[in-house]
Parts: structure tokens; sequence; C-alpha cells
């Protein structure tokens, strides 16, 4: 018999190995889960749990993002009837596309229209050192220079994502998390003349993985290879200090970011949707 219910701080545990059983895949909410240990002040978010026969098989995770981890066919309908009867309060749905374009095809009718639907972005992963040399000049990002970092940022957000991440609080949310990302050692640059002409952050952080987000070149220096030896950089370090995977996902069209993360080294492992509104 199939049940779901909110997660909380007792189903620890048994949440952690689930969101371990491919810790490059989901590593987003294995980030949430292990940072919060499910305690509800601290998870930014709801996790729903699907059981058969009183096995959990599948959680969803339902924040600013909605994000289904090892959903099977039965999880994601489940995940949608009960996304659809709480209402839209989040910004995308993404995660394991046969399970994001389920749970889209129930809730288009009460979510609809999406702004956009990117039906396949390969994940890629690496756990060796990159093929290729690392751009030397690429660094960590000190706290004195967010102010430099934070108009690239605005600008690959904007680029990628459609709309500019200075909604209705001014940025301020934007910035906080970029600052978090900078103090915390995890936002990387190269900077000449003052300006950032190559940045990358990494994201989400488990004991098993971590993600690469924000990979940008500055327009006019783009083709120089600075992505390349850039992104070398950052998951060399990654390996080195972070975890011992690194992840990342791309659109499937973006065919220079593909091959540019494949000539470091990354290989694909599975394949996202994203659902954005």
């Amino acid at each position: 018999m199939a049940a779901v219910r909110v997660l909380g701080p007792e189903d620890f545990p048994t949440v952690s190995r689930l969101v371990d059983r491919n810790p490059v895949v989901d590593v987003f909410v294995g980030a949430r889960v292990h940072a919060s240990k499910l305690a509800p002040g601290r998870l930014g978010g709801e996790l729903w749990g699907y059981y058969e026969s009183g096995e959990l098989l599948s959680c969803c995770y339902a924040g600013a993002n909605v994000i289904p981890v090892h959903a099977t066919p039965a999880a994601a309908r489940t995940f949608a009837d009960m996304a659809a009867r709480r209402g839209r309060r989040c910004s995308s749905l993404v995660g394991p596309a046969d399970a994001v374009l389920t749970m889209w095809d129930l809730l288009r009718p009460e979510w609809g229209p999406a702004r956009e639907v990117r039906a396949s972005q390969p994940v890629m992963a690496m756990s060796q050192t990159p093929t290729v040399p690392a751009d030397s000049l690429v660094r960590r990002v000190r706290p004195d220079e967010v102010d430099i970092l934070h108009p690239a940022a605005v600008a690959m957000f904007t680029e990628e994502v459609g709309v500019s991440p200075n909604g209705s609080d001014g940025g301020a949310y934007y910035r906080a998390r970029l600052t978090e990302l900078v103090r915390a050692g995890r936002a990387f640059a190269r900077f000449e003349n003052g300006e950032v002409v190559f940045k990358a952050e990494i994201g989400a952080v488990t004991p098993k993985a971590c993600q690469i987000q924000g990979v940008w070149v500055r327009p006019e220096r783009r083709g120089e290879g600075l992505a390349v030896g850039g992104v070398a950089a950052v998951v060399t370090c990654a390996l080195q200090e972070i975890a011992p995977s690194v992840s990342l996902y791309v659109n499937d069209y973006n065919r220079a970011a593909v091959e540019t993360y494949r000539r470091v080294g990354f290989f694909d492992v599975g394949r996202f949707a994203t659902v954005m509104f």
C-alpha cells in the first residue's frame, strides 16, 4: 500500500541513505538534508516521502524549487497531486527528467503556463583530476570583492534564467546568497583590470559530492578558452578541498558549454528537466 507524508528529523537516517544513493545527481536535495538533518527551521521547505509497504522509495523537496528524488512513476504522480493541492509556491520544478516531466503533465492545468520548459539537461560529473591545465589566475573571491563579483553574477543569472535576480526585494536575497558563498570559499573568479572575466560558484555540497553553478565568461571574451581553464581550476580545488566528486547540469542546446565540460573531463551521469515559472 502506498502512502505519502511530510518527513521530519526522526526520518533523517532513512532519508540520508536515499539521497546518498546517487549523490552526484541528487546533490542539491542531499545538501539540504545533510545540513538541516530535516529540522523544519533549517530545511528551507518541506520534504515529502513516498512509501510502499512501509519502505521509503522516493522523496520530493518542496521549497523555492520543487525537486523529486528517486521518484518512481507512481511517486511522481503522487507528488504532483500533493503539489497541486498546496498550490504553486516555487520558481521552478527541476530534477530527473522522467519524474519532472511526469509531474509537469499533471501540474500544467493547475500551475501553467510555464515561462519555459527545458526538457533535456545533461547531468555531468567527474571525480578525477581535470584532463586540461587549470587556469592559475582563477582563485577564490575575497569578501572585499563581492561588489566586483556581483554585477557579473547578476549578468550570468539574467542570461541563464531569463529574468533578473533583482526582483521585488531589489536583489537583497540574491546578493546575500552570493556573499554567503564568497565567505564560505565557494566562489571563484579570474579578475582582469578590476573586473571579472570568468566566474563560477560551488553551490550545493554534501560529504560525497558538490555542484558547480553559475559558470560565466564575459561576453566579449568568449571563444578564448577561459571557461575550460577556469572550470578546471574550480574542479581541481573542489576535489582537493570540498568533496570527492563534482557535478553540474547544462542545457543540451548549449553545445559550447557541453563541449567545454567534456574537455575538462566531465561525463554524463543522468538527465534533468527544468520547468521555470
